[in-house]
Order: structure tokens, then sequence, then C-alpha cells
């Protein structure tokens, strides 16, 4: 399809020349006029005409679609300098730590809003579970906002809601309130974690985009866990427990503000269609268009992609349903800690609030080791691999990380558990955090990169199925975490999660052996 390229200054041809010997439809030559006053048979081409009138009507057609002009177009995000996609980077990577900060950082404050709304622990523990449910509506709401009006205004304005929704929470004077106002928050601030990753997408190549999703990944969990840690000293001091809200407003307020100035559009359909808006501007060309203009918003096509095909896929795809499952259990994982953590250094060893959640820098360091060892994977092996395959996606290479952080993980559980005694010394049991941090980074990370790598086309409906899944255990798992570790204590309550790690250990290797076979049989996924 040649398109039209605002660098030549000119129109396309808008009207082609007629030949005069040529017959358009309902018409007859000059020849066919004679043949008949002679009386002579005559044999009507209208299809051949046809159809030869149609092929200069859809050259015309295609001449006037709007297109980057060339492989090195400055307009194209893919050909955003390297500074600039750094610092999109950076700044996306912020907003993100923002939200999931906000996702934990309550949870320190559970005891102190207990007592003051006099409500048990249980159902304050809500304000933790209530914001990561929150997250569950991100792909249905902002995934087809991003699609029809590009990837900055729903992100801007989810996360501006995000920042919003902190002023009653600091301000609250019931339960209600806060409760409300959780979720809300939660609901909106997933415009980032259902955007951010497809907008990385748009400028970063197959190959640096995984260092650009390390870099979002490692923010997806350094957010929770550095959250108890601020919020455990921010809640014992002078400014209480209020202030948890403030200072993630701030934080929010500051990201944005220069976020928005740095960040620019990058969803290309978007792009070309403002381009073709100020050509026809310019030209009075009123015929040029983008491809996305010709797109209207369908309802069944919206809802076929982002609720009834993700849980079909859901169901008879057994790469996405293992996956996701196992996905689900890792992040349900990361909100049980935030109870569990507490139980084991505060409760058992007597660590005052702040102190007791400084051992989740422990998880923080694994999580930094785990987004190295998946940049250097992806830099490395993958990209050798990618090249040997034509520069197509070799989805299965994606499980390497992943099979390494699926033994990682149970390690350090079950390294958490047996040392947990308060007799021993706390520094192994803070150690143990480092192989939890990089297991759950690599098998979190790298299983998204080999649904989106799988499904291709259909990645949409197969994030949305595993955002709402693990999003609900992520919501869920908090709110039996303190039943169970003081029922079956430290020790066998993390052990019970070792054993489920251990359980679901063998899929990566099963999909890194048979996974291609199994792809072949799929309906969703490209071979």
């Amino acid at each position: 399809m040649q398109s039209y390229n605002s660098s030549e200054g000119t129109l396309p041809p808008m009207t082609s020349k007629r030949n005069s010997e040529e017959a358009m439809p309902g018409e007859t030559s000059s020849n066919s006029e004679r043949d008949i006053e002679k009386g002579d048979p005559v044999v009507p081409e209208n299809n051949e005409v046809n159809q030869g009138v149609e092929d200069k009507r859809q050259t015309k057609e295609e001449d006037n679609v709007v297109g980057w002009d060339g492989p090195d177009d400055p307009q194209n995000p893919q050909n955003w300098s390297r500074p600039k996609k750094f610092a999109t980077t950076i700044f996306y990577a912020g907003m993100t730590f923002c939200i999931t900060f906000a996702s934990s950082v309550f949870s320190t404050a559970t005891e102190v809003t207990s007592a003051k709304f006099h409500v048990s622990t249980e159902v304050m523990t809500l304000g933790t579970g209530l914001f990561v449910l929150g997250f569950a509506v991100g792909p249905i709401i902002w995934g087809p906002l991003s699609e029809l009006y590009g990837r900055k205004p729903p992100l801007f304005f989810g996360f501006t809601c995000f920042a919003i929704f902190q002023i009653p929470v600091a301000v609250a004077q019931n339960v209600e309130t806060i409760m409300i106002c959780r979720f809300l928050g939660g609901m909106f601030g997933s415009a980032p974690l259902a955007i951010i990753g497809g907008a990385l997408a748009d400028f970063w190549g197959p190959v640096d985009r995984g260092f650009a999703l390390g870099l979002f990944a490692g923010a997806t969990f350094i957010g929770p866990v550095a959250g108890p840690i601020m919020g455990g000293f921010i809640t014992m001091s002078y400014l209480g427990w209020r202030w948890t809200a403030w200072i993630t407003l701030i934080m929010a307020a500051f990201f944005e503000t220069l976020a928005f100035f740095i960040c620019d559009e990058s969803y290309t359909p978007v792009l070309l269609s403002r381009k073709a808006a100020k050509i026809r501007f310019e030209t009075r060309n009123w015929a040029l268009h983008a491809p996305h203009d010709e797109r209207q918003v369908d309802m069944h096509e919206i809802l076929n992609k982002y609720l009834y095909r993700p849980f079909l896929m859901l169901a008879l795809e057994p790469i996405l349903t293992l996956i996701t499952i196992y996905m689900a259990l890792i992040y349900g994982m990361i909100y049980l800690f935030f109870e569990a953590y507490p139980i084991a250094f505060q409760e058992q060893r007597g660590w005052n609030l702040g102190v007791g959640a400084l051992p989740f820098l422990g998880i923080t360091i694994g999580v930094i080791l785990g987004v190295s060892i998946v940049i250097w994977s992806t830099k490395g092996r993958y990209r050798r691999k990618m090249e040997a395959n034509g520069g197509r996606p070799v989805p299965e290479e994606r499980l390497i990380p992943m099979i390494v952080g699926a033994f990682l993980l149970p390690i350090g559980l079950f390294w958490f558990a047996w040392t947990s005694n308060p007799h021993i010394t706390w520094v192994p049991q803070v150690i143990a955090g480092i192989p939890i941090g990089a297991g759950i980074l690599m098998i979190f990370l790298q299983g998204l990169s080999y649904i989106i790598d799988v499904y291709l086309m259909y990645a949409n409906s197969a994030i949305a199925a595993n955002s709402l899944l693990r999003s609900m255990a992520g919501g869920g798992f908090p709110m039996f975490a303190a039943q169970m570790y003081d029922n079956l204590g430290v020790p066998w309550a993390t052990s019970l999660l070792g054993f489920l790690t251990v359980a679901f250990l063998p899929v990566p290797i099963l999909f890194f052996i048979y996974g291609k076979r199994i792809r072949q049989l799929s309906r969703f996924a490209p071979t």
C-alpha cells in the first residue's frame, strides 16, 4: 500500500485522466454504437470495466492513507532517541511504583486503624485487599480506552483520579470512607498497570523491550515492598497513619507532573490519525486519513476482546491457564507477606513497626537481582535465538529465567520458614528474602513475556484474563494470611506456600519442552 508522504509536499492524484476510447459503466463507446447501427452483435464487457474502475478507486483510496515517511521517520516512536526512551521508561516506572506503593502502604496501619474505628484487624485488612481487587477492573476499562484514544489520555486521567482518592482516605472519619476510596483508588490506579506495558512496546524493540519491561516489573514489585517499610516508620512517628495517604499523594503529584511534560503519546494508530488531520488542514485534501480514522467504536468487539474471549482462552488454552494460575499464586503471595512478615518479625521477635518492616529489603535486593538476570538473558541467549529465527519471537526461550526462578522461590520459602525461630539470629531469615524476591520477579516477568510471545494478536485478551485472576488472588490472600500464620505458625504456614510452589515447578519445564507442540494445537496461538 502506497501511503501519502508528507515530506514530498504534494497531494496524491485525486483524479485520473479518462481515456476517450474507454467505456465507463453504463456508457457505450462510439465503436459500440456503430456496431449496433450495423446490426452486429455486441458482447458487453461490463465486468472487466467495473473491475478496472474498482482497481482505480482502490488505488486512489490507498494513496490517501497516511503512513510514516519511511522507516526513519522521527515521528515514529520506534525512532525516538535513546535518552527520550529511557526518560519515558523511568517516569512510567515511577508512576507504577506510586501505584504499587499505595497498594501496600496501608497494611502497616491495620492495627492502628482497627483500634481507632473499633473494628477487627480482619476488617481493616480489606483496606489492602480492596485496593488490589480494583486492579482487576484495569484491563476491562483502560485497555479499550488506550486503543481508542491512545496511551496518554487514559493513563494520566486514571493516575490523576488515583491521586485524588488519597485525600478522602487521609481525612476519613469512618471505615466505610476508607474502604470505598481504597477500592476506587485501586481501580483508577490500575490504569498504569494496564497501559504502560503496551506503551513500552510502542517505542522499544523486542530485545531492548526486555530491559524496559524489567524496570516496569521491578517497580511493580519494589513498590509493594517499599510500602510497609516507609509506612511503618510513618505510622509510628508523630505524623500518624493518615500520612501514609498524604505521602502517596505527594509522590503521585511529583511523578505525574514531570511525566506529563516528558512522556509523549506513543500509540502509532493515534499518532498517524493526528498526522493525517494536520496534513488535511495544510493541504485541504479532505480525503487523506489514517487507518485508525476508519475504525468505529464497536461494543461487541470490545466485550468480545476483554470479557468473552479472555474467559474462553482461559478455559481452552493450557498454556494460559497454568501460567496464569502460577502467576496468581505468586501475586497473592506477595500481598500475603505483608501480613506474614509483621508476625514473623514484630510479634515473634518483638521488633517495632518501623524496624519490623526492614526485612522487606531482602526481597527488594532479590527483585533487583531477578531483573538483572532477566535483562542479561534477554540481551544474550534470547537475542541470538531470535536472530536465528528470522527476527521472530521464540516464546519458549523466555522460560529459562522462569525455570531458575521456579527453583529459587521454594528454596527461599523453606529457608525463611525454618530460620524463623526467635532463638535463631534474624540474619538468615532476612537473607531468605533474596531468593524469594528473585524467584517472584523472574516467574512473574517471564510468565507475562511468554504469554505475549505465544498469543501475539490475542495477547490483550490473554493478559486481561491473567490480570483478572492474579488481582483477585492479590486481593484475597491477605484476608486469610493472619489466621493461617496464627494457627499453623510461621514455619508450617510458610512451608505450605513452599509446597504449593514446588507443585507448580514443573510447569515452565514442561512448556519449555512441549510448548511448541502445544502451540501448534492452539486456536489462538499463531505458529
